[in-house]
């Protein structure tokens, strides 16, 4: 299952051509709940029908608006590969879908723009994490969350360590002997003298650094920890590889293929838990201490504005509000409704998409967590 890039996620807040509908849900992987998930889709797409019908569509404009989605109905492979939450986009121009690893609630929206909000949790990467299981046979990429993992296909970079260096016979040049790694863990370990020894490992720095190569395009845009999962002396051979800033120090120890997905995910999410924490710490407290010196502000016809002209590092938004509203861009000025009407969109949205684009990180807060009195406050650059 692919990723959310933010190359995407930018042509899905520029497309110009409503009405756009954004269809959220929870799928299921697995058990008799999986038969539910094409009947939540089929019950959506009604009603995203009856709403443009009342819009004034004609009903072929209606069908053929649809057509995209509706062909998801019977299709028994996309149905097979499926995460914890479905996202789809649509509009004349647009059909995308995404399968991520966030429990959705059934939502609905057609409007003059997408509506992405639910993807804050992905894009602003509050409680997500990777996972990145090292083994000579093969490596795997993993995206989490709190709630759960799923695995993320890596097409550009080689599948083993004999591939890598297009040797299929090179692991009978390395010999091993068994170890007993932290934890209790049984793994294998380099053995060997003098340059046999350096060999194997300058063959597994090569094979490291190809991987490293082929997760830049996906993590270049990132700020959320990577885990290492593996024998641990491959660590160290990883890390002098690796060029992602956000690794951690700790890692799972053991060999990835007598670790459950759970226990990867339950792992992972431990240590990854101080990095999150600290960072929203640490961003609250800049709030604090740079009140009344003109670099915060909760005022979000202040906000909207700057976070459209990537003036924001630090954004924070209540979790569940919503705030209607229209910026016009040309006038730089931001409009409030009471409630959603034709040409609103959600100001707390644009703002987080916004701010997330112009390479600003997004919090979304509890309202007892906020920094201030309010349901949005920012920390500007300058």
């Amino acid at each position: 299952m692919k990723s959310l890039s933010k190359d995407e996620l930018k042509a899905l807040m520029n497309t110009q051509n409503p009405p756009c509908i954004s269809l959220f849900m929870r799928t299921y992987r697995a058990g008799a709940e999986i038969q539910q998930n094409q009947i939540r889709l089929r019950n959506l797409l009604r009603q995203a029908e009856e709403e443009l019908l009342a819009k004034g569509l004609r009903a072929a404009e209606v069908k053929k608006l649809l057509e995209p989605a509706q062909g998801l109905l019977g299709n028994v492979i996309f149905w097979r590969q499926q995460s914890d939450g479905l996202a789809v986009f649509l509009s004349v121009d647009v059909f995308s879908y995404y399968r991520l690893p966030i429990n959705f609630d059934e939502l609905i929206v057609v409007a003059e723009r997408f509506h992405v909000k639910p993807l804050l949790p992905v894009l602003s990467g509050e409680g997500r994490f990777y996972i990145l299981t090292l083994s000579q046979k093969g490596s795997h990429l993993y995206e989490g969350t709190k709630q759960n993992i799923r695995e993320i296909e890596l097409e550009a970079i080689p599948k083993s360590l004999a591939e890598a260096l297009q040797y299929d016979d090179l692991e009978k040049q390395i010999r091993f002997h068994r170890g007993t790694t932290r934890g209790g863990e049984r793994g294998a370990m380099l053995s060997g003298g003098g340059a046999e020894l350096d060999d194997a490992k300058e063959n597994i720095l090569k094979y490291f650094r190809q991987i490293d190569k082929g997760l830049h395009d996906l993590l270049k845009d990132e700020r959320i920890p990577l885990v290492l999962a593996g024998v641990d002396y491959l660590f160290p051979i990883y890390r002098e590889a690796n060029t992602y800033p956000h690794l951690m120090d700790e890692g799972i120890t053991g060999n990835p293929k007598g670790i459950s997905t759970e226990q990867l995910h339950k792992q992972a999410l431990e240590i990854s838990r101080p990095y999150f924490q600290k960072s929203e710490q640490d961003a609250i407290a800049q709030y604090r201490q740079s009140s009344g010196t003109g670099l915060t502000s909760n005022d979000i016809k202040e906000i909207v504005p700057a976070a459209y002209h990537g003036r924001i590092a630090s954004l924070f938004i209540t979790t569940g509000y919503q705030q209607w509203g229209f910026f016009n861009q040309e006038r730089n000025e931001v409009e409030l409704h009471g409630k959603m009407k034709p040409g609103s969109e959600g100001l707390l949205d644009f703002s987080a998409i916004e701010t997330f684009l112009n390479g600003g990180i997004v919090f979304s807060l509890p309202s007892e967590k906020m920094p201030d009195d309010a349901p949005i406050a920012a920390v500007f650059r300058y």
